[in-house]
């Protein structure tokens, strides 16, 4: 295959350059990748470029020679429950954007050890598209509520530009044990990731990526537990939970990784309580888009053993202020 020079379309505006050649030339390792930037081989408008750049419409990039892509393997059939399960989930829905209630225990994604995740099941959510939905976000496996998908490429990197601009209001409730003192404040506590013996975790660490997280305290039961609303600033790995663990001292219920014997209490299951309540966001078709996702079980049965409110979650609606 010769050089080509191609122009970027504006569908891929604003993904990095890895990222467009993982969606367009497959069969490409990163190795090979970085071997051709590092050569010169690839060219943004006639200059070297680096591989986390962020494409714009109508630039043009020179591609040499790629190895041939194998025709991908077939995705596995997904299961008519699971599958009628996640179309029951969906809160809202346009032509751009589908808000899923995720449930606790699903993972967004594959990786060692994780057979059933989201990713390999939205075709589920195609709901007629010719696009399969793209992923622009994810949550936890344990981490339950709003998480937001692309129905096309354009959509999917609109979202994920207002997520990386900070334009994306994200609120999640917490039970945990104990009772933050201040009421409410600003966590902020630089975040790492370590590896080891138990595979990654995330740590404090000043030599760590800033991490901000905006917290306040709802209801408290005699200081046992408190429900907390809490904003993330910033968007760290598993930065809720060690916020919460070690800039507040107060685990959440049921973090055995972050807060360990200290994130139980007896009588209440052990599932994490970390809910993604709701999501405020600019809506790639202009106005804004809100949502709110209710509890699941587990969540709605430690809030009625405390007594803490929980209100019907409003309708997701989109704004076109």
């Amino acid at each position: 295959m010769p050089v080509q020079i191609i122009a970027i379309a504006p569908a891929d505006a604003g993904i990095r350059l890895d990222r467009w050649f993982r969606r367009h030339y497959p069969a490409l390792t990163q190795g090979a990748l970085q071997k051709m930037l590092r050569t010169g081989q690839i060219r943004l408008d006639g200059k070297r470029v680096e591989a986390g750049t962020r494409l714009a419409a109508g630039q043009e990039l020179r591609i040499p020679p790629m190895p041939t892509t194998p025709p991908p393997p077939p995705r596995p059939a997904i299961d008519p429950a699971a599958a009628a399960d996640l179309q029951r989930r969906v809160l809202y829905r346009d032509d751009s954007v589908i808000v899923l209630d995720k449930p606790p225990g699903l993972a967004v994604q594959g990786g060692p050890g994780i057979t059933r995740h989201l990713d390999a099941m939205l075709d589920a959510l195609r709901f007629g598209a010719e696009e399969r939905p793209r992923l622009v976000h994810r949550l936890d496996r344990d981490t339950s509520g709003v998480l937001l998908i692309g129905r096309s490429a354009a959509a999917a990197a609109a979202l994920a530009a207002a997520f990386r601009g900070r334009d994306a209001v994200k609120t999640y409730w917490a039970v945990l044990v104990g009772e933050p003192s201040p009421p409410a404040g600003r966590i902020s506590l630089p975040l790492q990731r370590e590896r080891g013996p138990r595979g990654e975790r995330t740590v404090a660490a000043e030599e760590g990526q800033p991490a901000h997280t905006d917290y306040r305290v709802l209801e408290a039961a005699k200081r046992r537990a408190a429900l907390v609303e809490l904003r993330p600033l910033t968007g760290r790995t598993h930065q809720l939970r060690v916020h919460a663990a070690e800039g507040l001292g107060c685990p959440i219920l049921g973090d055995a990784k972050y807060g360990g014997p200290a994130a139980r209490i007896e009588g209440l299951p052990e599932h994490l309580h970390l809910h993604a309540r709701a999501i405020r966001i600019p809506h790639p078709e202009g106005g804004v888009l809100e949502a709110e996702a209710p509890l699941p079980p587990h969540m709605a049965d430690t809030f009625a053993f405390f007594g803490f409110a929980n209100p019907r979650p409003a309708p997701a609606r989109r704004s076109r202020g």
